[in-house]
């Protein structure tokens, strides 16, 4: 139910045309090709010892960055807005909306998990990137 609940949440977005939702829509399609492809060119760059070639994969992989950061609000906004509906629907007691709260709030750290792992793995290939030019 609470996946249902959050997913319902992102349709309020999309009703209200949340901004962020908007912005986030819009990067989706470079962020997937920035995840694909970003290790592959990065990891050639290395190979063939082309620094140029790992700054463009680096580059993109910070469209990838971009979009987790970006992401962030989305969702826990839209457990929030879950929240709201599930309790004005009267689909949740107020004694049940603070597990759910739990609950939806626990789902959207998986996404802060995400976008920690993101920013560390950028923070690395820049320093690799960095020692492997001296």
């Amino acid at each position: 139910m609470h996946a249902v609940a959050h997913e319902c949440g992102h349709a309020l977005q999309e009703a209200t045309r949340y901004p962020l939702l908007v912005l986030r829509n819009g990067l989706v399609p470079l962020a997937s090709v920035g995840s694909n492809l970003s290790w592959i060119i990065i990891m050639a760059g290395f190979f063939l010892h082309l620094f140029g070639l790992i700054m463009i994969g680096i580059a993109a992989f910070t469209v990838t960055v971009i979009f987790q950061l970006v992401n962030l609000p989305v969702e826990f906004d839209a457990s929030r807005r879950a929240r709201i509906a599930l309790v004005d629907g009267g689909l949740v007691t107020s004694e049940e909306d603070a597990v759910v709260r739990k609950v939806l709030n626990a789902a959207a750290l998986t996404y802060v998990a995400a976008t920690v792992t993101a920013i560390l793995t950028l923070v690395y290939f820049l320093l690799r990137y960095g020692s492997s030019r001296d």
